[in-house]
């Protein structure tokens, strides 16, 4: 997995991350992560970018296809914290909770857009092609965390 962190890692960062699928009929998938001040905004999609080139493939993708706000819980509660999808498809729903795991396992503010077409997540491999998206999410923020030294629960 090829990673390129840009900009300045001590306020906001962007890295673009190249996720090989799990199944080699699915498509591969690609990360751009930026790093705010308490929250993320994060986009994921489809892509036929190599991973060297892996920085290319949010230029091309769709950000508004599926776009979902969550904030964690108020310290001391369990549970999800509050959560709106800021546009969807008729037809997908998917970064609503999703992003809300992310927030509730991050304690931070996660805007995330998911950019899977319709006709993939349709198929029986939609829920893997998800479930490699949301592991490469979690995996690139745990180093996210660890880089800057922040505690990631």
């Amino acid at each position: 997995m090829a990673a390129a962190p840009q900009g300045n890692p001590s306020l906001i960062s962007v890295t673009s991350k190249y996720v090989a699928p799990s199944d080699p009929s699915l498509p591969a998938l690609a990360l751009q992560i930026t790093s705010l001040v308490g929250s993320y905004m994060i986009w994921v999609g489809v892509t036929n970018q190599p991973p060297e080139s892996v920085q290319n493939a949010a230029r091309s993708g769709v950000l508004c296809r599926d776009w979902a706000c969550a904030m964690p819980a108020p310290p001391g509660h369990a549970g999800f914290g509050p959560a709106t999808s800021l546009f969807r498809s008729t037809s997908s729903d998917v970064s609503f909770s999703m992003a809300q795991r992310l927030a509730r396992r991050f304690h931070r503010q996660i805007f995330l857009s998911v950019d899977v077409p319709a006709t993939l997540l349709s198929t029986p491999r939609g829920s893997h092609l998800l479930f490699d998206a949301e592991k490469g999410i979690v995996a690139t923020l745990d180093s996210l965390g660890d880089e800057h030294g922040q505690e990631v629960s």
